[in-house]
């Protein structure tokens, strides 16, 4: 079978389970808890792995893969540096999607919402608990700049290492974080003969209401 067969042949019938109204919780950030903790405790690698889409000033869209480093009523929080073509995007227009995609549970979580930058005093005290190196690196790679090859980047962190040798490293100027306040979250579990289930909370003045989407 050639690749172009095999592709348009490749498919999974989804029979794990099935979502229902009554199995929404009263809010999407305590049903996000109970799929995440389910995720994490079916050993799926890195659970808190979410693709992020934003679109630039001119239109063009754009998606990569980011870690959650925390959720609450506020919103799903993650930290990058904010002069990257990310950064650029939500600073252009704060309009985003991000999506777990939790293929071994036929599960996925969508969120539209508008991404708002963290505070310095929260930057700051989750860049001191990251690992040293992931610190150092932060300041040597000036994320989406080209540049010439591996090895720029690594004299570039020696450089780093040697500057910050026995101190504490500091935040980078262009390191930061967002929180992403949602205005739709989607609940979606596969189903036999794609009639998946598709169960959204859509925001409502100071609470939500849900709805059931077609597959």
């Amino acid at each position: 079978m050639d690749l172009a067969a095999e592709l348009a042949a490749a498919r999974e019938n989804y029979t794990r389970s099935g979502l229902h109204e009554d199995d929404l919780a009263t809010d999407p950030f305590v049903m996000f808890e109970r799929w995440y903790a389910e995720a994490r405790d079916a050993g799926i690698v890195e659970p808190n792995a979410m693709v992020v889409s934003t679109v630039s000033a001119d239109g063009a869209p754009s998606s990569r893969t980011v870690l959650l480093k925390g959720f609450s009523a506020d919103g799903f929080t993650f930290f990058t540096n904010t002069a990257s073509r990310k950064g650029e995007d939500l600073a252009a227009d704060p309009r985003c999607a991000v999506l777990f995609p939790w293929h071994p549970l036929e599960r996925q979580v969508r969120i539209d919402g508008l991404a708002r930058q963290l505070p310095q005093a929260d930057v700051e005290a989750y860049f001191a608990q990251r690992p040293r190196g992931s610190q150092l690196g932060a300041h040597a790679s000036h994320q989406s700049r080209v540049v010439s090859g591996r090895e720029e980047l690594a004299a570039a962190y020696d450089q780093i290492e040697a500057q910050f040798e026995g101190q504490p490293v500091p935040v980078p100027e262009e390191w930061g974080g967002y929180r992403v306040e949602p205005a739709r979250v989607e609940f979606w579990q596969g189903r036999p003969g794609r009639m998946h289930d598709r169960l959204v909370y859509v925001r409502a003045g100071d609470g939500w209401r849900t709805e059931r989407l077609a597959p």
